[in-house]
């Protein structure tokens, strides 16, 4: 893995992305992003969370698709493979999670303008890393590369990954039934089975094994940015999740570890 190109251009967005990261990681540990539980209605101009979700998601999947086709390469075999892997994972996290969403009836908007600001720099970034190198920068993506050992681990992980992640997503999603979403209540569940039997947040969990079963996929900075962002922007909220359960369950599972089973 070679992490400049010789490209001007892409290694500045490069360099760019990794600040990024940098700064994220630091931010994270001071203030959580205005979102979920830890919105905040009365500060500055809020979305509803399935539209601020959809903005905040939606240039992944346009930078990608406009930088791929414009890439020499993306005809064949192995780029065509990761353009589908992509619109697998932001057709499931950009367009049908946010639609999924069971936010109260007539609740204020809690996404803050300021995240889904913040996101794009993050999404467009990913977006244009992946497209530009896989089909147009390296012409290492031949119809070999799906017989190397970071392809094929790489896959296992990100399939998995991304099961667990919709699977958990959906416990969450049904701690409050539709009924209770269209009467406006607004309640908070301890969430249990799947994973967190074992965690307090395996939705954070599970989207980070899943990128880095993208980034030993691709094998490349460009996909080692997301995973890296992610993990600075999910660990810090991960801590403060979990201190929130217990503050707010008496009986919250003492045995679930933040992120990490057995571990922490």
């Amino acid at each position: 893995m070679t992490f400049f190109t010789g490209d001007e251009t892409y290694d500045l967005m490069l360099k760019i992305a990794y600040a990024y990261v940098a700064f994220v990681l630091v931010g994270g540990f001071f203030r959580q992003a205005s979102y979920g539980r830890f919105s905040e209605e009365e500060k500055g101009i809020s979305l509803s969370p399935r539209l601020g979700w959809f903005l905040m998601e939606l240039p992944a999947t346009l930078t990608f698709v406009y930088f791929f086709f414009q890439g020499e390469h993306w005809r064949e075999a192995v780029p065509l493979f990761f353009l589908g892997i992509w619109l697998l994972h932001y057709g499931n996290r950009g367009f049908v999670f946010p639609f999924l969403i069971r936010s109260a009836k007539g609740a204020k908007g809690t996404f803050s303008v300021g995240v889904i600001v913040a996101g794009w720099l993050a999404t467009g970034l990913h977006g244009y890393l992946n497209a530009v190198l896989i089909s147009d920068l390296s012409d290492r993506y031949t119809i070999e590369w799906f017989t190397t050992p970071q392809f094929i681990i790489g896959l296992t992980i990100y399939l998995f990954g991304y099961a667990m992640n919709i699977h958990s997503d959906a416990i969450v999603r049904n701690l409050r039934s539709k009924e209770e979403v269209e009467r406006g209540d607004k309640i908070y569940r301890i969430p249990r089975g799947g994973l967190f039997r074992y965690v307090s947040n395996p939705s954070y969990l599970t989207e980070l094994i899943a990128w880095t079963g993208f980034a030993l996929m691709i094998y490349s900075p460009g996909a080692a940015f997301i995973l890296f962002i992610s993990a600075a922007n999910l660990i810090p909220r991960a801590v403060e999740t979990h201190k929130w359960y217990q503050q707010k369950f008496a009986d919250y599972p003492p045995e679930r570890k933040i992120i990490f089973p057995y571990i922490w």
